[in-house]
């Protein structure tokens, strides 16, 4: 095992977040960006697709704070929202510049305002390994060939470049995943790597509170250093937090960033939440969709959180689904009461959890782009989760000490799984306050609880005081000082 190293400037902040992630073109459209009255847009109710842009913008989010302030969010999470051709915005073309069609430079420096006048926070996607065939220094290649001065920005094999090649055909340059859409950046060149970093920078300047890095894996690893020397110096409290979906040790052990989007404890969860009753059509080795028993879900969890320290752990970003998978609530076949497990083990965990913007709706798109819907702001929604979010965020930071300190899981019987977590008298290091979970996976049989303790402190379903029985798919916490 690496040898675990002493973290610094860890934002102390995170495992207090409750996290929104929003995929902006899908979430509001506001009717106060003047641009728009000049654009066509799909309706807002239509199918999402690849291609087309639906028309959300920053402001609408500015005028929905409200609405995610009511069950809990106190920070949000955007995927790319700088200028770029397509309306997830990975294929940016200016970096400096917050897409038109989101409202523009001044569109988040609204939103920011607002977030922090309300006390919530905001990250924004850091999308540094690539950018879109508009960027104007991959143009510039296009336009002069050899003879740019910027053709050592991009890692070149063959001239010239076919930027939209015919089946089978060289592009001529390195780009993400054999993409012609997006040309690789070579961070070997010093000038590649300020840019960016003035970039990191100049955000951090204007009031974000952390960049979600992406496909991090792709980039050199001296860039992350520099990266992270660079914009703590800026601000201590940035959350460097990156999209590894496996073991992250090399990035985390090594104090290069703050913590990781935790993929493992979103396809555990799902996978032991919904038992038999699992959709494992999506196919992905980092995101096993599959049956697990009790112990093997606590495998998982245990072998994880040992990969890093304690406060790495409260680093990181925890999630059940996103933009890159199919909903949670397709993954379990529309489920809700399982869902409502799953997002219960969610915010039990160290770390921050993050809720998918739509799950309290009750959208259930399967991959890519369909996980995508647009929001159904004038649609009937397939079940309302506010109020269960606001509890579990409730909840969260009554407890928050516990949580930081994490819960010991064991198994319950074939299908309850029961967590533990203390606290000490810092002076006689006795015992002090004990919260005790249990959880009823079972969609038929109750499990009976061994406690003496009458009055929950949480409850989730249904739960026989006098039998101390709990009911299928319930969960039930208990507290010996709280409750």
């Amino acid at each position: 095992m690496q040898k675990k190293n002493v973290h610094v400037n860890q934002p102390d902040w995170v495992s207090a977040a409750i996290i929104y992630q929003i995929f902006p073109d899908r979430f509001r459209r506001s009717g106060q960006v003047a641009l728009h009255q000049s654009l066509s847009f799909l309706p807002w109710e239509s199918e999402p697709l690849q291609k087309g842009f639906q028309g959300g913008d920053l402001y609408g989010i500015i005028e929905n704070l409200d609405y995610l302030q009511g069950f809990g969010i106190n920070c949000i999470y955007l995927t790319p929202i700088f200028s770029s051709a397509a309306n997830h915005r990975y294929h940016s073309y200016d970096y400096f510049q917050v897409d038109p069609i989101l409202g523009g430079n001044l569109a988040l420096e609204a939103l920011i305002e607002a977030l922090h006048a309300r006390e919530m926070r905001i990250v924004l996607d850091g999308v540094f390994n690539h950018c879109g065939r508009g960027f104007w220094a991959f143009h510039h290649l296009l336009e002069n060939g050899e003879m740019s001065p910027y053709k050592d920005w991009f890692s070149i094999h063959n001239w010239p470049l076919i930027p939209y090649p015919s089946k089978g055909e060289d592009c001529g340059y390195s780009c993400w995943w054999n993409d012609p859409a997006l040309p690789k950046f070579n961070h070997s060149n010093p000038a590649v790597c300020n840019y960016l970093l003035d970039v990191a920078s100049f955000w951090i300047d204007k009031g974000i509170d952390g960049w979600r890095l992406d496909v991090p894996d792709e980039v050199d690893i001296d860039f992350w250093i520099k990266f992270r020397e660079r914009i703590k110096s800026v601000n201590p409290q940035i959350w460097i937090v990156g999209e590894i979906w496996g073991d992250a040790r090399t990035w985390l052990n090594d104090n290069i960033f703050d913590g990781v989007m935790n993929y493992r404890l979103g396809w555990s969860t799902l996978s032991w939440a919904a038992k038999n009753f699992l959709n494992r059509s999506y196919q992905n080795p980092l995101y096993p969709i599959d049956i697990l028993d009790t112990k093997s879900l606590i495998s998982i969890w245990e072998t994880t959180l040992s990969w890093y320290t304690s406060e790495v752990n409260c680093s990181l970003m925890n999630l059940l689904d996103s933009h890159d998978l199919p909903r949670a609530l397709n993954t379990l076949k529309g489920d809700i009461s399982a869902l409502k497990i799953s997002l219960l083990i969610l915010f039990l965990h160290q770390g921050a959890p993050c809720i998918y913007y739509g799950t309290e709706t009750g959208l259930d798109g399967y991959n890519d782009p369909m996980c995508r819907e647009p929001f159904p702001w004038e649609k009937e929604w397939n079940v309302d989760l506010r109020a269960y979010i606001n509890s579990l965020s409730a909840f969260r930071l009554q407890f928050l000490d516990f949580v930081r300190t994490g819960l010991k899981w064991s198994s319950f019987g074939e299908d309850g799984l029961q967590g533990i977590s203390s606290k000490k008298d810092e002076k006689s290091s006795e015992h002090k306050e004990t919260i005790l979970i249990w959880i009823n996976r079972s969609r038929k049989s109750w499990l009976e609880i061994p406690t003496s303790l009458s009055k929950p402190c949480f409850l989730l379903g249904k739960f026989d005081l006098s039998s101390k029985k709990l009911a299928p798919q319930s969960a039930v916490i208990f507290s010996d000082s709280f409750c």
